[in-house]
């Protein structure tokens, strides 16, 4: 008897989400990174390949090039798409800021059907300070080792990678899940850089994707692109790196994710010769449910807090990196719970009195969903 391999995933290799005609304006300096790496030969595809070779899928067989499945009944392709791209510059005191934050999808659709079957969200956020205006050159570097990574931390194509290392092919019976809705009280939005909304829907796009990527990399549930950031029409266009064009149906979720940001809160919580330490609080609601029968899994309102210590020689303080801290690790907590690792946390952030009761059958959806 002849055992089956692993079913067989055509790598489509790079791509842009969105209007093709507008790439070159929505993602300026990966545009160049690609330019700066074909001028010696080089491009993200073979980055691509390199990080699957370093970690491999398990459950995958990652093969060949999208070209070839044309014509064949059955064709499941993956691509790293790339969904937004912000390089901001702001001054404090005399020191500049350069953020570099670009988010993307290990997507998988289906070829034939040119429908979304799963998708896992990656993201590499980098952030550096410059005594003047960081130059051209100095943006482009941060820009690839936002791509590459450094030496401590993966960047966006180990992160593909390591998505695709223990992703599952789709089946019959898979339900899909998707963070759909997602609001910012104007408390909160106050506090959020001009640079994450230069795009219509710009913030409660970035709420969304922190939202399904703490949920999607800890517990290794696919969850559909958040539609009002990247698609019209419940279709995803997308662009690969040889330049053809794909729309991509997304499906209908069978549960939903909706996100709330009520506020943050800075509190100053200790004081000594060498400086000052404050707790920045996050503050939202998440609500987890299957819209066709409105049955709620998850219903809470949530609270985290964390420290981070000022240097008494800092004159001039930028709150905001420790705001992200403060939200991106409270739905990170919440999705370690989620994977079982500990309900000691969320019993002390959540509102809801049956946290518990819902971490658990929240757990069972998410393993329907995988």
């Amino acid at each position: 008897m002849v055992m089956a391999g692993p079913p067989e995933v055509a790598l489509a290799g790079f791509a842009y989400s969105g209007d093709a005609s507008t790439i070159e304006s929505r993602f300026p300096h990966s545009r160049r990174y690609e330019a700066a790496l074909k001028a010696t030969g080089d491009s993200p595809y073979k980055h691509i390949t390199q990080a699957l070779g370093a970690t491999p899928a398990q459950n995958l067989s990652v093969v060949g090039q999208i070209a070839e499945l044309k014509g064949q009944d059955q064709a499941l392709a993956v691509a790293l798409v790339v969904n937004s791209e912000t390089a901001s510059v702001e001054q404090f005191g005399a020191t500049r800021k350069l953020l570099v934050l670009i988010k993307g999808q290990a997507l998988f659709f289906d070829f034939k059907s040119m429908a979304i079957v799963r998708a896992y969200p990656v993201s590499f956020a980098s952030i550096d300070n410059y005594r003047n205006s960081p130059s051209p050159a100095e943006i482009l570097a941060q820009v690839r080792q936002v791509y590459e990574g450094t030496a401590e931390k993966p960047g966006l194509f180990a992160r593909f990678a390591t998505a695709l290392a223990t992703a599952s092919p789709p089946s019959a019976s898979t339900r899909y899940l998707q963070v759909s809705r997602a609001t910012v009280a104007p408390e909160a939005d106050a506090l959020i850089p001009q640079a994450l909304k230069t795009a219509p829907g710009g913030v409660e796009t970035w709420l969304a994707d922190i939202v399904a990527e703490a949920v999607s990399t800890r517990t290794g549930v696919p969850i559909i692109p958040f539609a009002k950031g990247y698609a019209v029409g419940n279709v995803m266009s997308m662009r690969v790196s040889d330049g053809e064009v794909f729309n991509l149906r997304l499906p209908k979720p069978d549960y939903e994710i909706s996100v709330e940001l009520s506020g943050f809160k800075k509190v100053k919580y200790g004081e000594a010769a060498a400086g000052a330490s404050f707790i920045y609080g996050a503050y939202a609601a998440l609500k987890a449910e299957e819209p066709l029968t409105g049955r709620a899994y998850l219903n809470t309102s949530l609270k985290n807090g964390e420290v981070k210590k000022v240097p008494v020689t800092q004159d001039v303080v930028d709150d905001f990196p420790a705001y992200y801290d403060a939200l991106n690790l409270m739905f990170v907590k919440l999705a370690e719970a989620l994977d079982g690792k500990g309900n000691t946390w969320v019993k002390a952030a959540a509102a809801a009195a049956d946290i518990e009761r819902q971490i658990a059958a929240t757990r069972e959806l998410i393993k329907l969903c995988k």
